[in-house]
C-alpha cells in the first residue's frame, strides 16, 4: 500500500470497528446486567412481603424451604422464586434457613456479608435478612427476547456506526492529502525547472505551515535565479567594458590609429587593474557563498580600525575637499575581528560615501557602545537613498537610478561584500537614510567578551 489516503481509510475503519464493537459489547453486557436488576427489583417486593407474612403465621421459620410463598395464579410473568437465587437468613441466629447458591441450609453467614442483604420484617421487628445472587438469575422468555430486540437494535447502531467511520474517514483522508498532493505536484514543477510554483493555503495547522514555508521557498529560488541571471548579465557587462577598452587600445596600437605613448598604456592600465578588482570582488563573494570565507580573529579597537580606514582613503577624499571625521567614545571594548576584511568592509563603504558625496562635503566615522556590542556608523553627506530601497543596495549589482548609477564608477559589489563579511563576524550591517540627507551605513559587531570564538 503507497497511497497515504488508503492507509489513513484504513486507520480510521480500523480504530471505529474497534471501539464500536467494544461498545457494544459493553452495552450488550449492561444491558443485560441493568434488566436483570431490574427484574429482581421489581420481585422484591412481592418476596419480601410473602415472607414477612410466612413468620407472622408460623412464628418462626420452620418449614420455610418446603413453603409456597405466592399463589399459583400470580400476575407476575417472571419465576420469582428461582433455585439458588435468594437465600434467607435468621436474623436472630445468623444461620441460614433457606440456602441458596453458594450456601448451605443451617450455616453460619459472616457478619460482613449481612449489612447488603434486604431486611424482612414481621410487625416493627427485622426477622431476617434476604441475600439475592444476581450473577445466578434466569431471565424468562419474555425478557430474553426483549433483551434480543435491544441487542440487535444495539448491533444495528454499531453498523451504522461503522458505515459513517468508513465515510468520514474517506473524507477526512481526502482532506488531509489533498495539500499533500498539491505540494506534490508543486515540487515536482520545481525539480522540472519550473521554480514559480505557489499552493494553495487551506488551514492554519501544520499543513498549511508547510504550505506557507513552500511558497514562501517558491518565491525565495524564484528571485534567486533571477537574481543570478541578473548577476550574470551584469558580470558579463561589467567584464565587457574594460576587456573592450584593453582590446580596442591594443588593436589601436598594433595598426597605429593610436601612438604607443603612455597615456595610451596607462589607460589599458587602469583597465585592468579594473579588471583585476571585479575578479577578486567576485572570488570574495564567491568564497563567502561557499563558507570558505577565512578569518583571522583577534582583539582590536574599534576607533584605530576606523582611522586606518580614513588614512587609506584621505587622498582620496582630498580631492574632492571632502573632510572625514573620526569619533568614538571613551573606554570603547575591543572588538573580536579579522582585521584585514573589516577594513576592507570599513573601505568599501568610505569609497561609496566619497564617490556620493559632493565636493566640499562631510562623511562622519563613529563608534559607540550599544547593546554589548560596538555600533559603527559611517554617514555621507551625499544625495541618499530612498527609504525603500534601503534594502536592495547591499545586493550585487545594485544601484539606484538616479545619484548611484554605473556612470559614477565602482563595481556595484562593495556592499555585498561588506555584508558578507559582517555577517561571518556574527555581526549586523544596515543602511539609514533619507532622500537629500545622506546615507547612513551602520555595523554591529561583537566585543572580545561576547564573541563565542567559533570562526574558521
Amino acid at each position: 500500500m503507497r497511497s497515504i489516503t488508503l492507509r489513513l481509510i484504513l486507520a480510521f475503519v480500523t480504530v471505529s470497528v474497534l471501539s464500536t464493537l467494544l461498545v457494544v459489547a459493553f452495552t450488550r453486557w449492561r444491558s443485560r446486567e441493568e434488566f436483570r436488576t431490574f427484574l429482581i427489583e421489581q420481585n422484591r417486593p412481592q418476596l419480601t412481603i410473602a415472607l414477612s407474612s410466612y413468620y407472622q403465621q408460623h412464628g418462626s421459620w420452620d418449614g420455610i424451604a418446603d413453603a409456597r410463598l405466592l399463589p399459583q395464579q400470580s400476575p407476575s410473568p417472571q419465576p420469582q422464586f428461582q433455585h439458588g437465587v435468594f437465600t434467607l437468613v435468621d436474623s436472630a441466629t445468623g444461620r441460614v434457613v433457606l440456602a441458596g447458591e453458594g450456601y448451605r441450609a443451617g450455616s453460619s453467614v459472616p457478619p460482613a456479608q449481612l449489612p447488603g442483604g434486604i431486611p424482612v420484617q414481621s410487625g416493627n421487628k427485622t426477622v431476617g435478612i434476604l441475600l439475592i445472587n444476581r450473577p445466578v438469575y434466569r431471565i424468562g422468555a419474555p425478557g430474553s427476547a426483549f433483551l434480543e430486540r435491544i441487542n440487535l437494535q444495539i448491533l444495528w447502531a454499531g453498523l451504522v456506526a461503522i458505515g459513517l467511520a468508513l465515510l468520514l474517514g474517506i473524507f477526512l483522508s481526502r482532506t488531509l492529502t489533498r495539500p499533500i498532493r498539491e505540494l506534490t505536484l508543486a515540487t515536482t514543477a520545481v525539480a522540472s525547472g519550473r521554480p514559480a510554483q505557489q499552493v494553495p493555503i487551506r488551514s492554519r495547522d501544520e499543513l498549511g505551515q508547510l504550505a506557507r514555508s513552500f511558497n514562501k521557498m517558491s518565491t525565495d529560488l524564484e528571485r534567486s535565479l533571477e537574481l543570478r541571471r541578473q548577476m550574470t548579465a551584469d558580470i558579463a557587462h561589467e567584464l565587457r567594458t574594460p576587456i573592450s577598452i584593453i582590446l580596442g587600445h591594443a588593436e589601436a596600437v598594433h595598426d597605429g590609429v593610436l601612438p604607443a605613448a603612455p597615456e595610451t598604456f596607462e589607460i589599458v592600465r587602469q583597465e585592468a587593474e579594473r579588471l583585476q578588482h571585479l575578479v577578486e570582488d567576485l572570488r570574495t563573494l564567491s568564497m563567502a557563498d561557499a563558507g570558505e570565507l577565512r578569518l583571522s580573529m583577534q582583539t582590536s579597537d574599534a576607533r584605530d580600525l576606523l582611522e586606518r580606514s580614513a588614512r587609506v582613503y584621505a587622498h582620496q577624499a582630498g580631492q574632492k575637499d571632502i573632510a572625514i571625521e573620526v569619533q568614538a567614545e571613551p573606554d570603547l571594548p575591543a572588538v573580536e575581528v579579522d582585521v584585514q576584511r573589516m577594513v576592507q568592509v570599513l573601505a568599501n563603504i568610505l569609497d561609496n560615501a566619497i564617490r556620493y558625496t559632493p565636493e566640499g562635503g562631510h562623511i562622519s566615522m563613529r563608534a559607540r557602545a550599544a547593546d554589548g556590542s560596538v555600533e559603527i556608523r559611517i554617514q555621507d553627506s551625499g544625495p541618499g537613498v530612498p527609504p525603500d530601497e534601503l534594502e536592495r543596495i547591499f545586493e550585487r549589482f545594485y544601484r539606484t537610478e538616479s545619484s548611484r548609477s554605473r556612470d559614477n564608477g565602482g563595481s556595484g559589489l562593495g556592499f555585498a561584500i561588506a555584508r558578507s563579511i559582517v555577517e561571518r563576524h556574527n555581526g549586523r550591517i544596515w543602511a539609514e537614510s533619507q532622500p537629500g540627507q545622506g546615507l547612513t551605513v551602520v555595523l554591529r559587531l561583537q566585543t572580545s567578551h561576547t564573541a563565542s570564538g567559533a570562526y574558521s
